[in-house]
Formats: C-alpha cells, sequence, structure tokens
C-alpha cells in the first residue's frame, strides 16, 4: 500500500475537511461527517457506517491500534502535528480524524425487530449537548429506537458526536415530522407516553411492558398540542422542589428506567 502524508494545511483535503467540521450545509450536501477519537471511531464500524478517509497522527496513536483501523479503511493517510492541530475539535482526539458516510434515517426505514418495542422520542431538541445525552441514555437503556421529531439540528454536528461519546452510532435513529410520527406509532400499535404538566399522572403509575414510546420536549416548550392529543396518557415526574422542570435528558433516563423496571430490563 503507497504510503500517505498531508503536511500542509493548505492540502484541499484538509480545506474540505474544516468545511465539513462547520458548516452543516456542506454535510448534508456532500452526505459526509467527521469522526474523531478511537471509541468513537470503533462505534462507528460496529454500527455498519461506511468510513471513507481516516486520517491519523503518529505521536498520538500506537502502531498496533493504527492497524486495527488501517485493515478495515483502504484510504489512510499520515498527517503533521500542524495539520492534526488545524482539524481536531479537542486535545483528546488520540490522533484519529476519519471521513465518513452519513445514513438516512427515515421514519420509514425504521426497522422494529422486538414485538415489545421501547422507543424514545424527543420533540425539536436543539442543544448539541442534550441530543447527545439523550442518545447516551438511550444507548443505556437499549431502547429499540431514537425518534427526533421535526428536528432543528444537524444530527453529524460534531458537538452531538462528542457529547454522546459514540452513541450516535450505537442507536437506532430515525427522523420525520411530528404527524409522520405519530402515523408510524399508531400504525404499529405501540402506545404512546408524553411528559408534559397537562392533564397527566404520575409516571410510576402507568404500565410500560406493552410497546411503548416515550416521548420528550424541550424545557423551555414542553411538547406540541399534536402530541399531546395523540398520547395514549401524558406522565409527569413529581417534583418536590422549587421548580416545575429538569433536564431533558435527566427526564428521558428516569422515564426509559422505569419502563426497563416494569420489564425486568430485559
Amino acid at each position: 500500500m503507497q504510503h500517505k502524508e498531508i503536511t500542509s494545511t493548505q492540502n484541499p483535503l484538509v480545506k474540505q475537511i474544516l468545511v465539513l467540521k462547520e458548516k452543516s450545509r456542506e454535510r448534508k450536501k456532500t452526505g459526509l461527517f467527521l469522526i474523531e477519537g478511537q471509541r468513537e471511531l470503533s462505534l462507528a464500524i460496529k454500527g455498519h457506517f461506511e468510513i471513507k478517509t481516516l486520517l491519523y497522527y503518529p505521536e498520538f496513536i500506537s502502531v498496533e491500534q493504527l492497524e486495527q483501523f488501517s485493515s478495515l479503511i483502504s484510504d489512510t493517510i499520515e498527517i503533521s502535528k500542524d495539520v492534526f492541530q488545524k482539524l481536531a475539535h479537542r486535545n483528546t482526539t488520540e490522533g484519529i480524524i476519519a471521513i465518513a458516510k452519513s445514513k438516512s434515517h427515515l421514519i420509514e426505514n425504521l426497522q422494529l425487530d422486538h414485538k415489545n418495542s421501547l422507543i424514545l422520542i424527543a420533540e425539536a431538541p436543539e442543544k448539541p449537548g442534550n441530543i447527545g445525552a439523550l442518545l447516551r441514555t438511550a444507548d443505556a437503556a437499549k431502547v429499540d429506537a431514537v425518534i427526533i421529531a421535526n428536528p432543528k439540528t444537524d444530527l453529524y454536528n460534531p458537538n452531538i458526536i462528542r457529547s454522546s461519546v459514540g452513541c450516535l452510532f450505537t442507536n437506532q435513529i430515525a427522523m420525520g415530522s411530528t404527524t409522520e410520527i405519530i402515523e408510524f406509532l399508531n400504525q404499529n400499535n405501540i402506545n404512546t407516553y408524553c411528559a408534559a404538566l397537562q392533564a397527566s399522572t404520575d409516571y410510576h403509575t402507568q404500565n410500560y411492558t406493552k410497546p411503548t414510546a416515550i416521548v420528550v420536549g424541550t424545557e423551555a416548550d414542553g411538547l406540541t398540542n399534536e402530541w399531546l392529543e395523540a398520547s395514549t396518557q401524558n406522565i409527569i415526574i413529581p417534583m418536590q422542589g422549587e421548580i416545575d422542570s429538569m433536564n431533558v435528558s435527566v427526564a428521558a433516563g428516569i422515564l426509559i428506567f422505569e419502563a426497563k423496571r416494569q420489564r425486568d430490563f430485559k
């Protein structure tokens, strides 16, 4: 295999990567995005993402670690310290930056293999940190799918990949409008439990052992009326302090793990 090396920050590939890193429009147009870090890349490969190019800074990665990846990725390029520092989003990237191909996340492509599916749905999440935390929660609970309704943020934003610690690649994810998703849930006879203040009952009083979708909205706006009207039952986490809401990923974790508890964590 011919050894490839990039030493100049003015290299055309370096410039392309910087645009992918910074511009959602470019990621959507090309269908490409960036992965940093050995754990994240390992999870992407395990999740059957297509890796186009691997760039590595040899000072930060051992020969043995590099071989694990280069044996699976044909286009492997060594980069200089200057190039690495220019491209890396964080210093603890472990010397690895990869260009990968994004997947389709259409709701009609969602595969529910279990008869008793457990799904986490988030409507219009905007903050990358919250989306990443929701994906970590979903992975921890091993839900069957994560669905994002009315998405406002590019799923392949580097901040989502980083905050999800690679759980973007471990979850089955679909996106669509609230109307499309409600129709999908109805077609598949999935009960919908919406976290809301209105017409709600304490979350632990409900039975989540049948096909279930837990739906959460943003802390600022909650869920739209379309969800509240389609809900099997609105649920609430009783608050004992002075405020009436908590971080969306924390709330999702409480609700999802109550469903897991009822299912004996199967």
